[in-house]
């Protein structure tokens, strides 16, 4: 029978302090964790679950059956793991705090502003706005991964990206390129983009992952079921939606690592809205804090996504940034490095309060003895 190994933080602490140090940093960030949960399972099913906490955690992980303890010391380290920046030509992205990239679509049938920034001039304005916002990142999009969208042909896909991209290094942006196609990451890079965000986590086109280990870029891996064939959303099924996602993410970052990618330059995505219901989005949010355990920083993108309308009365896109704000703060919580959203101004605003509580809590020691 196989068996997999997951531990999932599920407990949090303003600060070590509250526990007189009983407590670990969250992948080098703001979060503190103080209670773990060692699942084991086998073949698909849970079967067994440990509670622990940091100076009980070495006695837990000697009770594994054999052939768990390898991978439990890892995700174990991996929890802790602090991660360098970003070096993104000219930009730093420090990610021992939340950043937030900010999304640039010049394409006419994306789900939520097809249309709206499409030609050299809207595409500048837009960036600059978001930059000027405080995006670390501008994100930059030309074919639509709604459900249903029709896929586009690379060369349409690099007259729409490169242009932008180009305008975005010009003011000097740190710049990412969404694409699933090698030919559109070679282009994109090639004006000027300095990281790859892949919702196919480098599974759709046999070149990709030797695009992206030739350039020595940082590359995002997201988690979409039907990542290998042309419709993202085919064949979301699962078990367990939080292991299994766990599971595939690991299998990705692998392939990646066997293709010359450096760890250094892997960053995970678990895909919210990607073949999932509302009820698997649901459980990835929540499981998020899982994720560090595969030792890569996280980005999340639930910027103005189904999930939101479907839980506020069917608000349309555009509608959507209470929802989008209240899972960005979910993620920031979780730990989550990177946060991929529309609304750039009112997401930095509340990652400021956030970071200025975490602060805050940080550095209260009024309830400790003097």
């Amino acid at each position: 029978m196989s068996a997999s190994l997951y531990i999932r933080p599920i407990g949090f602490v303003p600060g070590p302090q509250s526990e007189h140090g009983n407590a670990v940093r969250l992948a080098g960030g703001m979060v503190y964790a103080s209670r773990f949960a060692v699942i084991l399972r086998r073949d698909g099913e849970v079967v067994e679950r440990w509670l622990a906490a940091p100076d009980t955690m070495a006695e837990v992980l000697g009770q594994l059956p054999d052939g768990c303890g390898a991978d439990a010391e890892a995700q174990w380290g991996n929890l802790t793991l602090a991660h360098p920046p970003l070096e993104l030509g000219a930009r730093t992205v420090r990610l021992d705090q939340p950043q937030v990239m900010g999304i640039l679509n010049v394409t006419p049938d994306s789900f939520s502003d097809g249309g709206a920034h499409d030609g050299p001039d809207g595409a500048r304005a837009h960036a600059a706005a978001m930059l000027e916002a405080g995006a670390a990142i501008i994100d930059v999009g030309g074919e639509s991964t709604r459900p249903g969208a029709t896929p586009l042909w690379e060369g349409d896909e690099i007259a729409r990206v490169v242009p932008a991209i180009e305008a975005c290094a010009g003011m000097g942006a740190a710049v990412s390129i969404d694409t699933r196609k090698a030919a559109v990451m070679e282009a994109a890079l090639a004006a000027g983009a300095h990281l790859v965000n892949d919702v196919s986590g480098l599974a759709h086109d046999p070149r990709s992952a030797e695009v992206v280990a030739a350039a020595g870029c940082p590359v995002v891996l997201m988690h979409a079921p039907g990542a290998a064939g042309e419709d993202l959303h085919e064949g979301g099924s699962y078990g367990n939606v939080v292991f299994d996602v766990f599971d595939a993410l690991r299998a990705r970052r692998d392939a990646a690592l066997a293709a010359g990618i450096a760890a250094k330059n892997i960053l995970l995505d678990p895909g919210i809205g990607f073949g999932k219901s509302l009820a698997d989005n649901l459980a990835l949010i929540n499981a998020l804090p899982l994720f560090h355990a595969l030792g890569h920083p996280l980005l999340l993108g639930a910027s103005r996504k189904r999930m939101v309308g479907a839980l506020s009365n069917e608000a349309a896109a555009g509608d959507r940034l209470g929802g989008s704000l209240a899972l960005a703060l979910e993620g920031m919580r979780a730990g989550v490095q990177l946060h991929r959203v529309h609304d750039v101004p009112e997401t930095v605003q509340a990652r400021n309060v956030w970071r200025g509580l975490r602060d805050a809590a940080l550095t209260d020691f009024g309830d400790l003895p003097g």
